[in-house]
Order: C-alpha cells, then structure tokens, then sequence
C-alpha cells in the first residue's frame, strides 16, 4: 500500500461482490430503450415522441387545443412548426374526425412549405381514417392538388374526381376536375366542370382565368375575352381590399372552422400553371 493510499480517509471495500441473481442497474429509463436501427439518426423528435408514448395519456391532452395552435402557426407562416402541432393532434385526437382535420390540415401546411411527398402522405392518413366522412372531399382534392406538384399527374386526376363522387356540391373539387381536364386537352368537360364550381359559388380572379383559358382552347375567343375582364376587375380589387386592410391593421386571424378543416389564406387546393401565375390575361 502506497503513502498515498493511506491518507485516505477511506478504503474500498474487498467484499465479494454481487451474486448472480442481482439485477443490473440502468441509469437511463427504461423509456428510452430505442432500438437505434429502427431511428432516423437525423429525427430530433424521436425522444419526444417515445416519452408522450409512454407517459401522455390520450385524455390528458386537449387535441382540438393543439389543433387551434397548428392553426396559428399557419397564420404567422410557421408552417414546420405547424406541422409538428397538427402530427400531434392527430396522435392525441380521441375521436377520428379531429384526427382526420388534423392530418388534413397537415397536408395543407407542407404543401406551404412545398413538400409534396409529405402533403401526399398526411392526406393518404386522412383518408385512411374514413374516405367516405365529411372530410373526405377536402382531403382528396388536396390530395389531387399534391399528386399533381408531385408529378403524378395521372393519379392526381383520379382523385380529383372521387372528390366530386364523395360530394357533388364541393366546389373546389369541381374546380380542380376541370383544371387537370384542360391540361389534358379535354376542354369540353373540363368547361363543365368549371362551369360546376362557378355555379357552386367559387367565382374568383383564379377561377375565371381558367375558364377564360378553357374558353380560348374551345375557339369561344369572345367570351373569353370578357371572361378574362371580369377576373382582372376581380382580383384588382381583392388586392385593393387587401392594401386597405393592411392599412387599417385589420388583417385577418386565423380561425379553426369547427365544422370542417380550415380552408387556408393561399388556394392550395388551386393548381396554378407557372407562367400564369402572376401575369394579367391579354387575349389577342
């Protein structure tokens, strides 16, 4: 024994150890035992998560609360942050139809932030809920509207028109029918689909721009013509309503509409052809 060694003030002991019935001790919870092979080493979120599994019960989460704060984010374009609040509703939601608005509202927030796969996979889980349920229709045109940014052009006419199976009153469905009609070549139809939402009260600047385009496709080049007047008139001045909003501080909040999934400020169910995004119509 060193000098040392003697100055301590003790020793260590030289039993015998443990037996071999003595159990292990861990000082990590036996919560995080994540098997690290099953993990995305870049998800953040995986600890979070494996926590609210095993000690956040269902009840002890307002879901429809978590829903209104994925809306809020929406409204300050905090869409990430909004899609991890509606992932979670959904998750906590005690019933099927707030989990259903909340991956509807999922999809809606990553196709903000142009992510296609996403939105295409938060509407295939709304869907998967019930495809036949009050939401059913919102979830499939936004779908459709995905699936066609994604390049699926094909399926995304598809599920344009189980939107307008589902609900035949659906305005937005009827709309993007005849958008992915047009681009197909198939004016005819794709007119009466327009014609379809028009009557279902989607009139706006958007709206009848593509129909003014279907018309021209048709030949009809005069009452394209005054077709693509009255969408100017109208979105000059919804941008008029909109400076003078912003002037008297009276921009709009974001409010959950409780009978259905939030219909958001940017028409993300509305496909838009790149050139036309942003040019006024000028027919020759």
């Amino acid at each position: 024994m060193t000098d040392r060694e003697d100055d301590r003030d003790h020793r260590f002991s030289d039993g015998e150890g443990f037996d071999e019935s003595y159990d292990e001790f861990d000082l990590d919870p036996p919560e995080l035992a994540v098997d690290p092979s099953k993990v995305d080493p870049v998800d953040s979120r995986v600890v979070t998560d494996t926590l609210d599994d095993q000690h956040v019960a269902n009840d002890d989460v307002d879901a429809e609360e978590l829903l209104d704060v994925g809306l809020n984010y929406v409204g300050i374009n905090r869409y990430e942050q909004a899609t991890e609040a509606f992932e979670r509703a959904a998750r906590f939601a005690g019933d099927e139809r707030l989990a259903q608005e909340a991956w509807i509202n999922k999809g809606v927030a990553h196709a903000e932030l142009e992510e296609w796969d996403e939105a295409v996979g938060a509407h295939r889980e709304a869907l998967s809920i019930d495809d036949e349920s009050e939401h059913a229709a919102t979830a499939e045109t936004n779908l459709a509207y995905a699936l066609w940014e994604f390049g699926e052009t094909a399926q995304a006419l598809e599920h344009a028109e189980r939107a307008v199976e589902i609900d035949e009153r659906f305005a937005e469905g009827w709309f993007n029918r005849a958008f992915f009609l047009s681009e197909r070549g198939l004016a005819e139809e794709a007119l009466q689909c327009i014609d379809n939402a028009i009557r279902l009260g989607m009139r706006n600047a958007k709206v009848l721009e593509e129909k003014a385009q279907i018309l021209e496709a048709l030949g009809e080049y005069d009452e394209a013509e005054e077709i693509a007047e009255e969408a100017n008139e109208l979105r000059e001045r919804a941008e008029q309503e909109l400076m003078q909003d912003r002037m008297e501080g009276q921009g709009r909040t974001p409010e959950r509409e409780r009978d259905g999934p939030r219909e958001p400020d940017v028409d993300v169910t509305d496909p838009v052809r790149e050139a036309d995004r942003d040019r006024e119509w000028q027919l020759e």
